[in-house]
């Protein structure tokens, strides 16, 4: 399965929770950071990797499948089929 499939294919319920945490969590790093306000180090630290942690949550996420679905083997042979 390709990545341009992958990605339009529906996401698990499960999968769908963690990509929103990570999204807002990407947000709220992302918004620390950019705020106009000095702020300590140690939350301009811990907002950088809330941030990153957040869109890696985000983008693994939503490139999950369910591959038990036979509507994603449209085109392709599932493994367990091959060779019979």
């Amino acid at each position: 399965m390709g990545i341009l499939k992958r990605l339009k294919a529906p996401t698990p319920r499960f999968f769908r929770k963690i990509r929103n945490i990570g999204i807002a969590a990407g947000t709220i790093g992302g918004t620390l950071l950019a705020a106009p306000v000095a702020l300590p180090a140690i939350l301009i630290s811990a907002a950088g990797y809330m941030a990153v942690a957040g869109t890696v949550a985000a983008a693994v996420s939503q490139v999950v499948t369910d591959e038990a679905d036979e509507t994603l083997w449209k085109d392709e042979v599932p493994p367990h089929k091959k060779g019979r």
